[in-house]
């Protein structure tokens, strides 16, 4: 009965001390892959923009050879070349020849301080639209009975640039007594009656 005890209880302590072992601990998770960067977009490429075109210019007509001329007019660059716009009064009635002249002097009583006619091409004189004429050549305004005119034209090839070639900035506008009539070497326009410098 003893030896049956004894055994029984040997059966409780194996039991009690030898349970199942532990379930194995999980595994750590592995490391998160570091995220890729996000790629960096292309900068964006800078458009080529036109540089902006030089303000206008407005100009003051001074009468000359002893007229009663006034006038103004304003310059503009655009795309297509320089657009003058020209109005007088105070002179007669008829067409009369006006003209970019190299200087931008109008100090002589005669305006002939002005220089010649601006021909930077080196071109014969002619009658805008023809492509055989001075860059200055801006045709004849045509005066009405009241002695008021107006000219408007588009110069291809001129420009308001300092320092360019073709530029019209630092030379003269003249207006003149008589009709342009496209003759050589000047249009037989006759004197100056009125100028105004090109200036800033």
């Amino acid at each position: 009965m003893k030896t049956r005890a004894l055994s029984f209880l040997g059966l409780l302590l194996l039991s009690a001390c030898g349970g199942a072992a532990p379930p194995p601990a999980a595994p750590d998770p592995a490391p998160a892959a570091p995220s890729a960067a996000p790629e960096a977009s292309p900068a964006a490429e800078p458009e080529d923009k036109p540089a902006p075109a030089p303000a206008p210019i407005k100009v003051t007509l001074e009468a000359k050879s002893g007229s009663k001329l006034a006038g103004k007019a304003l310059l503009e660059e655009t795309p297509e070349g320089v657009k003058v716009t020209l109005a007088v009064s105070g002179i007669s009635k008829g067409k009369h020849g006006a003209h970019v002249h190299e200087l931008g002097d109008c100090s002589s009583a005669d305006g002939k301080s002005a220089g010649d006619h601006f021909n930077p091409g080196g071109h014969k004189h002619g009658m805008p639209p023809g492509a055989e004429r001075h860059l200055g050549d801006l045709g004849n305004l045509e005066v009405a009975d009241s002695g008021e005119g107006k000219l408007e034209i588009t110069v291809a090839g001129a420009n308001l640039k300092p320092g360019d070639k073709s530029s019209f900035l630092g030379r003269a506008i003249i207006v003149h007594e008589k009709t342009d009539d496209g003759g050589q070497p000047t249009g037989n326009a006759g004197g100056r009656i009125g100028c105004g410098v090109i200036q800033r």
